[in-house]
């Protein structure tokens, strides 16, 4: 059984609804890199903008934002551990499942915030992708606790959604010298804390892994239909 290595976002698609086995099985033999599957580079750019701008607010003040001071009483921002070396190996399953932490925060008793920027409004289709950011961020916190992160306190889902409505006559107010200024409005979103839900997403991803032929797909998967374009388009 050889070791699987597989991200905590990547290992997250187990627990959507419209979960598809069979694309599961084909990115993990791929490793993720599908030549019909493109993510627009600028959310993760946006992504890193909050990061910097709420770290930068601590560091600088000792505590977070208004608007997030529901979060608790942060006192210092923790510098992530870069992806190749934030990781666990589990050996009961023998997967090497790694994370790209978004932010840590250390509270005045001395425990730990988890927290993952999206830059999306939180609408149904932000709710549906839910229980995927769940599975994301209890890895996060397994990982976390073999590098110091420990105890994790709570796990949240910051929402950056922009905020595009003025008045005409407040336009003088977004426009600069060489460009325009967008604002955002930060949303929050606990996340349960259940190390059980990594322990069983990883056991059914080394199951599915370990298959020698694709399992089935989802009825109705968007992606199969895709493929099987493409294999037609090949014959």
């Amino acid at each position: 059984m050889g070791q699987l290595r597989i991200s905590a976002k990547n290992l997250g698609a187990i627990a959507l609804a419209d979960f598809c086995p069979r694309c599961f099985w084909i990115k993990l033999k791929m490793g993720n890199k599908l030549p019909y599957q493109i993510f627009p580079g600028i959310f993760s750019t946006l992504d890193s903008y909050s990061k910097k701008v709420i770290d930068s607010w601590v560091k600088a003040h000792g505590t977070l934002p208004s608007s997030l001071s529901s979060l608790g009483d942060v006192v210092e921002s923790i510098k992530p551990l870069h992806h190749s070396r934030f990781f666990i190996e589990d050996e009961k399953t023998n997967i090497k499942l790694t994370g790209d932490i978004d932010a840590v925060f250390r509270t005045s008793d001395n425990a730990y915030l988890i927290i993952d920027y999206k830059t999306a409004k939180f609408t149904k289709t932000q709710d549906r992708l839910l229980p995927m950011y769940e599975v994301q961020l209890n890895a996060y916190c397994k990982i976390g606790k073999q590098h110091g992160i420990d105890p994790v306190e709570a796990l949240y889902l910051v929402y950056t959604e922009p905020s595009t409505n003025f008045e005409d006559s407040e336009y003088k107010d977004f426009v600069t010298e060489d460009g325009f200024m967008l604002n955002f409005v930060s949303g929050i979103r606990p996340v349960e804390i259940n190390p059980k839900l990594v322990d069983w997403s990883l056991e059914q991803a080394r199951t599915i892994y370990d298959l020698i032929k694709p399992p089935d797909g989802r009825e109705g998967c968007k992606d199969c239909g895709i493929l099987e374009q493409l294999f037609a388009i090949a014959k």
